[in-house]
């Protein structure tokens, strides 16, 4: 590790797009509170001074890696929706994206939803933003009769709550059901309920 702390050169953005993978494995493994800043410089293979470079502390440093996670994942699935050919694709389709967007990295699920995220007011105000931007793409494939701009996002961030909760439970089961069969059961619950709702309007 030391060689690589004295030959590996790495432009700018290089570096701090490898200080934010680092930080991912790091706060993703142990949280906000329980991580360091020489846990990350570690991690990524660098001097602390290195990694202050770039980030003038932990909290900013997380603080741009919730912003990076919830924007990863809201165009995930705002590219899943839009290339579906109706409704109810979309609903399975941003369900099984959502679900595996977890799978894939379980320390996303830590650094968006874990302890101390809703303790600290700009962590806060960040995790709303990201919540606020999947709302208001879900709201748009609500399709139902008789429902305005307000019931639709109202709607939307219950679904954004129950998929939220149905990841935490399934990490908390350790990852026993396949991430598609815990979405499409999920997705298939949603579309229920959206359609019965539609039809007793």
């Amino acid at each position: 590790m030391s060689s690589n702390r004295q030959t590996t050169r790495l432009g700018a953005e290089e570096r701090r797009e490898q200080l934010l993978q680092a930080a991912l494995a790091t706060f993703g493994r142990n949280g906000f509170v329980a991580t360091s800043m020489n846990d990350v410089a570690l991690e990524a293979g660098v001097t602390k001074p290195v990694l202050y470079q770039h980030f003038d502390s932990k909290h900013h440093l997380y603080l741009e890696l919730l912003a990076a996670t919830g924007e990863e994942l809201v165009e995930r699935l705002s590219d899943v929706v839009t290339s579906a050919a109706n409704g109810r694709e979309q609903v399975e389709r941003s369900f099984s994206t959502f679900f595996r967007f977890f799978a894939d990295e379980p320390g996303h699920f830590t650094v968006l939803f874990g302890e101390g995220v809703r303790s600290d007011p700009s962590f806060t105000a960040e995790l709303l933003r990201v919540e606020d931007a999947f709302a208001a793409f879900t709201a748009d494939f609500i399709d139902i009769p008789g429902l305005d701009r307000a019931d639709r996002l109202l709607y939307a961030r219950a679904i954004a709550g129950m998929l939220e909760s149905s990841v935490r439970r399934w990490i908390q089961e350790g990852e026993r059901r396949n991430p598609d069969d815990a979405a499409a059961m999920m997705a298939e619950l949603a579309w229920r309920g959206l359609r019965g709702l539609g039809s007793n309007r």
